[in-house]
């Protein structure tokens, strides 16, 4: 049943082929010979089929576990060195005709406070982004013909990239809306989405019908392949997840690292990004069915799993996790996180009012975006409002290209540092600005060609004299 190659959903994420895959990881998850010998190929940072990925997550020998975690490190640090890319999600519309057990958004939740934003909303939504300081965002609304078709999409797309205020601008769009058409992804792509997002929840289908028991997303093989259609319809760069806690997560685990490879050989090009959301607590969701039930040691071992079987992808954690749990993956593989997010319908411009709650899930993380750009520089990551790869057409193929053989670096280091100028001259806290422009000074040592470097301290002197948008 298992075939890479193949377009359909049950054969490229093959049941049988999971189980076995586990089966295996139980029988060798203390077998050093053989995780030495996945250690030595992992080492060599072209990634690990699914299987030999499942024996490392499964591993119960310390000495090696530690081996994982310090190999993970080193993968992010030389792919995406210490950049941490900044967006912000943005909730259009809760209106969903789907019967999803965990999600408030179900259609049968009578206690949530249904709403969609019009364009007047939107614009005051997004100045208020733009003010904080974020240029990429990512656009959620549930699945409903009615409320939001494809048309309504559109046009907050349209809508968003037109908002410029003072010196604010959101220059790179995602999408994280149900699965569609070939002919919608083509209108997605025309619109200048940058990357599609779909959570797949989950790999078991068995499960994922049962969590799914009402609406269009009850059909698995028509969701599972929308990543294909996605590309078939133009759309480079695509973005994988799962929702751990759900499902068995080891079961997941190599679901989506197969959803990889399918990808990676099917269509040319693995995954853009994979996010590892926890489940989280929300109106009318039984919390004794739905416990986040993965531990912090568990998540982090997810983390730096999928980093070593998929080095070339960005990794994303949301404001699900806490500080302390983001600040412990950010070792192992994170490159993209949210800041100051809002999970309800609205909410950026002024608070959303108790009785109108609207949220999907709940926030742990509740900081100002100006308080979590601090403490990454503080531990010395570079945070990056950076879209420039986007916007010079470096994406699908062109973008893991340049990844891959680690010529990003030249572009994407100056990149991060100027978008970074950016924010604390435009955004920043007095603290926050003496920390950056210190960190900045240092992380110029970073880039070795001495004539980029040269060009990058010209323009940082340019933007903190008001000029903006430069970009390699």
């Amino acid at each position: 049943m298992y075939n890479v190659m193949s377009p359909k959903a049950e054969e490229f994420i093959s049941h049988e082929e999971i189980l076995a895959s586990l089966e295996y990881a139980r029988e060798h998850k203390n077998d050093r010979e053989l995780i030495d010998k996945i250690l030595a190929k992992a080492r060599e940072r072209k990634g690990l089929p699914h299987r030999e990925a499942a024996v490392l997550l499964d591993c119960e020998l310390e000495d090696k576990n530690q081996e994982i975690y310090a190999l993970a490190e080193q993968i992010k640090k030389d792919f995406y060195g210490n950049r941490i890319v900044m967006f912000a999600p943005l909730y259009l519309s809760n209106y969903c005709i789907n019967g999803c057990e965990y999600c408030p958004y179900h259609l049968k939740n009578k206690h949530i406070a249904r709403k969609k934003l019009t364009q007047e909303e939107i614009i005051r939504e997004v100045t208020a982004l733009q003010d904080m300081g974020h240029k990429r965002l990512a656009l959620e609304a549930g699945e409903d013909p009615v409320n939001n078709p494809i048309e309504y999409i559109l046009e907050c797309i349209k809508t968003i990239y037109g908002i410029k205020h003072k010196n604010g601008a959101i220059r790179r769009v995602n999408v994280n809306i149900a699965a569609t058409t070939v002919e919608n992804y083509r209108k997605l792509k025309e619109a200048g989405i940058g990357t599609y997002i779909l959570f797949q929840e989950t790999y078991n289908k068995e499960s994922y019908e049962k969590l799914h028991p009402t609406g269009p997303k009850h059909d698995y093989a028509y969701h599972t392949e929308a990543m294909d259609r996605a590309m078939d319809g133009g759309i480079d760069d695509v973005g994988l997840g799962v929702l751990f806690g759900l499902n068995n997560y080891q079961y997941d685990f190599t679901g989506i690292l197969m959803h990889a490879e399918h990808l990676e050989t099917y269509k040319g090009v693995g995954p853009h990004t994979i996010s590892v959301p926890r489940l989280r607590r929300a109106d009318d969701i039984d919390p004794d069915v739905f416990d986040n039930g993965i531990s912090d040691e568990t998540f982090a071992k997810i983390v730096a799993c999928i980093r070593i079987a998929v080095p070339y992808t960005g990794m994303i954690v949301s404001t699900r996790e806490s500080q302390s749990c983001r600040e412990k993956v950010l070792h192992l593989g994170i490159s993209q996180i949210s800041g100051a997010s809002r999970t309800s319908v609205g909410g950026y411009a002024q608070p959303e009012p108790e009785e109108e709650n609207s949220a999907q899930f709940d926030v742990s993380d509740n900081r100002t975006l100006d308080e979590v750009v601090r403490w990454l520089m503080e531990m010395d990551y570079v945070p990056s409002f950076c879209t420039a790869c986007y916007r010079e057409g470096r994406t699908g193929d062109r973008f893991m290209t340049l990844l891959k053989s680690g010529q990003i670096v030249n572009c994407c280091h100056p990149n991060a540092l100027m978008t970074l100028k950016e924010y604390l001259e435009d955004y920043a806290s007095e603290e926050t600005r003496a920390v950056g422009d210190k960190l900045i000074e240092k992380e110029l040592d970073v880039i070795t060609n001495p004539k980029v470097k040269e060009k990058v301290v010209d323009y940082l002197a340019n933007i903190h004299n008001g000029q903006r948008d430069f970009r390699f």
